[in-house]
């Protein structure tokens, strides 16, 4: 099939049957905010009704992965729907029969990490700078709290979530939060050798077998990501210091956490 490029405003489509592959494209830092999500789930939507493609690259333009979900978009007037927004994108690729790969370089903070660790397979540069520091603004990220554990264990999950601290992409590799970290400049090379790899197999076999693969944990990450939602909304929103941690990273100031 001839390769056909669709550019759109925050996503760039490319697709050579039976690979598609999505670009972020929200220069500098590709920050998700709630027109690429919408428009990353539609694409995905679109991808999986094509028997064709058997496997989805998620990548990004720039020298960044995705700094993460829009703070802006966290106020209290936003969050019910950025949250919403950004879920459907999570469980679209959760619930993918295609095989998601994600190439990681830069920053993958946030909301670009957890759209990162859902994929499949992860490829990610030594150098990239992994983490999830919403607990820095008073907030914690709903899809990580579900299923970072699954992938690193319990006490690096915690370790990660409630210090928000920044790892590598080495380092992110060692303890499972990726598939493998290579040299910045061996990384797209990695990912499309794994993808020609793929492209060689059958789409419906593979779609069976990653079924088969997540049999056990797609019956809990539902529930599981509806209960971090429902906590979110009802007891951290509820929090003064959540709202004083956004308020002040919009403003460019050190929170004054009051503890409640």
């Amino acid at each position: 099939m001839t390769p056909q490029s669709i550019t759109r405003e925050r996503v760039l489509h490319k697709i050579q049957s039976p690979v598609a592959r999505l670009t972020l494209n929200n220069l500098p830092l590709n920050v998700i905010d709630i027109p690429l999500m919408e428009e990353l789930a539609r694409a995905i939507g679109q991808l999986e009704a094509r028997p064709e493609i058997s496997v989805i690259v998620l990548s990004s333009s720039g020298n960044a992965f995705s700094a993460g979900v829009d703070v802006s978009a966290h106020t209290a007037d936003k969050v019910e729907s950025m949250l919403s927004n950004f879920h459907s994108v999570i469980r679209a690729m959760v619930a993918s029969k295609k095989v998601t790969v994600a190439a990681v370089q830069g920053a993958c903070l946030g909301g670009g990490a957890e759209l990162a660790m859902v994929c499949d397979l992860v490829y990610t540069a030594h150098d990239a700078q992994w983490g999830f520091p919403e607990i820095k603004l008073g907030c914690y990220p709903p899809v990580a709290v579900t299923a970072l554990s699954a992938l690193v264990g319990q006490k690096r999950g915690a370790e990660l979530v409630l210090t928000g601290r920044s790892i590598s992409g080495a380092e992110a590799a060692r303890i499972g939060l990726a598939t493998e970290a290579v040299a910045n400049e061996k990384l797209k090379e990695t990912v499309e050798k794994v993808t020609r790899n793929l492209s060689y197999l059958s789409p419906a076999a593979l779609a069976v077998a990653k079924k088969a693969i997540y049999g056990w944990d797609s019956m809990h990450f539902d529930k599981g990501l509806a209960r971090a939602e429902k906590i979110y909304f009802e007891d951290l929103m509820k929090t003064e210091d959540a709202h004083e941690g956004i308020a002040a990273f919009l403003e460019k100031r050190t929170p004054i956490w009051r503890g409640r």
